[in-house]
């Protein structure tokens, strides 16, 4: 007879019928265990260092927001008034008609030799380059692009361009951020949290809004939500507002809707209509935008040239509507006022909007943030002509709250920005309602927003739906199965060779096929290491060595640690089976858990998500059959 080999388990063997089957579809009750070391967050205590460098990155970021918005307007003042100032300026006061046509075209020539001899990385609007850096790029920015960028959009928005300052401002601002790290000892999360950090302060200087700044880093950029990455951006918007305050102001960047504290049930229905206008609005305008860049990718000139064409077609639109030219905050203040006239209204929505979508896809610099605003003030500037009368800028406002949450499907960002931009506090459930719509219909009709499209015609997939982690929800305990087969540390390897080449033929009736991984205990059945059976299926049966010679060192796990926490330790040692073993001074061999486990907890998750199933029904109940007797 073979000998046979050591049936050992840590503990009593448990029948298969009170055992969770790794096939089945429901979510496996835990055993009643404390898990004291598990938490709700696992925060390093580096993540002080980390908030407290977001402090001056904030300060930096806000210093430098307020330079573009003063560059900007200087470069305005120069290109169509003819002066040397810093004052507020619009190219629509221009004396000279001319001018609107010609300033951007100059513009754009200007911005095709910055992109070409400077850097390519200063062409598009900003927030996807941002997005880019953190997904493939390590999170470093080049130091030339913190310069181009900040500068070839305050040229392409000085000259007329209809776009906003916001997506060159969190580009600048994140090349902040990831400069410092650049020159720490960091990670590459950490650097992420840092440039995420310069990105929001730069968002929160340009528009006083602290808190849409921090839901914006949370919704399109960190992709996370965590303390180590949460302290740093909240730290840094908060800092760059407060330093905005003597240089710009604290007054809200626009006012004037007065909406009541109470409105009708009517005018909330309405907001439906008017989310749904703002989301169809959201399309056409994302499909403008890739329409026309497929359209100059066509072009069997240097793309160096684009932005020149781009500006000939904002010309174009600066002579019919002069108002659309520029980042337009005046105009969206009178839209938000309830003074815009209607030739002002169909101007905006339909020049601003094209003029905009074209000219964005010739590869220029410019954001979309502040040409939204306009657009979607004056999209509902349009439904307040006849839609009832709630206050001035009621409709215009939370229209411009829906145009957001469709346009960049974020849709608490959106509302929040409202908010803050305004601080209209009665307007609140009005925009959820709007721009939830909105939302609803983008994310329907449309795959990819006007940022995440861009990743993708570059070959990259960016996912927006955030959830709790399955490997994180399912303890060891849960699946693990027993280690039934251990081999002695001195037995020979040959002999074991031999016995899995006979249960192989013999169809494995004591169940050692079963197991992949086997535990190597020594004479005091301690753990002396591991062996697999793939390593002993080809062995020479003539092989004396002993087991523990040829046992690798077991990498462990414990039953009370989460799935994730095996998943990042398998692909830390390259490793597809952990062993289980007890948290005691001389642990005990309690089970094996492998990749398998791991799909089953992924698909524990998918049935839930998929499977629909009646818990509860009604059933009438019957009429008592009458006594015979």
């Amino acid at each position: 007879m073979p000998p046979q080999p050591q049936q050992t388990s840590a503990r009593p063997h448990t029948p298969a019928s009170a055992r969770p089957h790794t096939h089945s579809p429901t979510r496996p009750r835990p055993p009643a265990l404390k898990v004291p070391h598990l938490g709700d967050f696992h925060t390093p205590p580096r993540v002080v260092v980390i908030t407290a460098l977001a402090i001056p990155v904030g300060a930096v970021a806000a210093l430098v927001a307020a330079g573009l918005l003063k560059l900007i307007a200087l470069i305005t003042n120069l290109a169509f008034l003819g002066r040397l100032g810093f004052g507020p300026a619009v190219p629509a006061d221009t004396p000279h008609r001319w001018l609107l046509a010609l300033m951007p075209v100059a513009g754009g020539l200007v911005i095709g030799v910055m992109a070409r001899y400077g850097s390519e990385k200063i062409r598009g609007h900003g927030m996807p380059e941002a997005i880019e850096s953190i997904l493939v790029g390590g999170s470093r920015v080049q130091p030339r692009v913190a310069v181009l960028k900040p500068a070839s959009a305050a040229i392409s928005i000085g000259t007329g361009g209809p776009f906003g300052a916001e997506g060159p401002i969190i580009m600048t601002g994140g090349a902040v951020g990831s400069l410092l790290a650049q020159f720490l000892k960091v990670t590459t999360d950490e650097r992420k949290a840092l440039l995420v950090a310069g990105s929001a302060a730069g968002m929160a200087a340009t528009f006083n809004a602290p808190l849409a700044s921090i839901l914006l880093a949370v919704e399109l950029l960190l992709f996370e939500w965590r303390p180590r990455s949460y302290l740093p951006v909240a730290v840094s918007a908060v800092t760059a507002t407060l330093v905005r305050g003597p240089l710009l102001g604290t007054d809200p960047l626009f006012g004037g809707a007065h909406v009541p504290e109470r409105i009708g049930l009517p005018s909330y229905g309405l907001c439906v209509v008017a989310g749904a206008a703002a989301g169809l609005l959201a399309l056409g305008a994302t499909s403008l935008v890739y329409c026309s860049e497929d359209l100059f990718s066509r072009l069997r000139i240097h793309w160096m040239w684009w932005p020149a064409i781009g500006g000939a077609i904002i010309g174009v639109g600066g002579l019919l509507e002069p108002r659309a030219l520029g980042v337009g905050y005046d105009v969206i203040d009178v839209l938000l006022t309830g003074h815009a006239t209607v030739g002002l209204i169909v101007g905006i929505l339909v020049v601003k909007t094209l003029i905009w979508g074209l000219s964005l896809g010739s590869g220029t610099s410019g954001g979309v943030l502040a040409p939204m605003f306009m657009v979607g003030g004056a999209l509902g500037a349009a439904e307040a002509l006849a839609f009832p009368h709630v206050s001035p800028g009621f409709w215009a406002l939370v229209s411009l709250a829906g145009v957001l949450g469709g346009v960049m499907r974020s849709p608490l960002t959106g509302i929040v920005f409202c908010l803050e931009l305004t601080h209209e506090v009665n307007a609140l459930i009005p925009m959820v309602i709007t721009a939830s719509t909105a939302y609803l219909l983008s994310v329907v009709l449309l795959k990819r927003s006007v940022l995440t499209e861009k990743l993708a015609r570059r070959g990259l997939h960016l996912t927006r739906e955030y959830s709790v982690d399955p490997l994180e929800v399912h303890l060891v305990r849960q699946l693990e199965t027993t280690a039934g087969v251990t081999f002695a540390a001195d037995r020979a390897a040959g002999e074991v060779t031999a016995l899995l080449r006979a249960a192989h033929e013999t169809g494995d009736p004591e169940g050692l096929l079963a197991q992949r991984l086997y535990p190597v205990l020594d004479a005091d059945g301690g753990l002396a290491g591991v062996v697999t059976r793939g390593s002993l299926v080809h062995a020479d049966p003539a092989d004396t060595t002993p087991l523990a010679e040829l046992a690798r060192p077991a990498v462990t796990a414990h039953a009370d640690e989460t799935l994730r926490t095996l998943a990042n330790r398998m692909a830390q040692h390259e490793v597809t089976r952990l062993l289980v073993v007890t948290r005691e001074p001389w642990p005990r061999v309690e089970g094996i858990v492998s990749l398998r486990h791991l799909l089953t907890a992924r698909r524990i998750d998918l049935h839930e998500e998929h499977h629909a199933e009646r818990v509860l029904t009604l059933r009438a109940r019957r009429a008592p059959a009458p006594a015979t007797g």
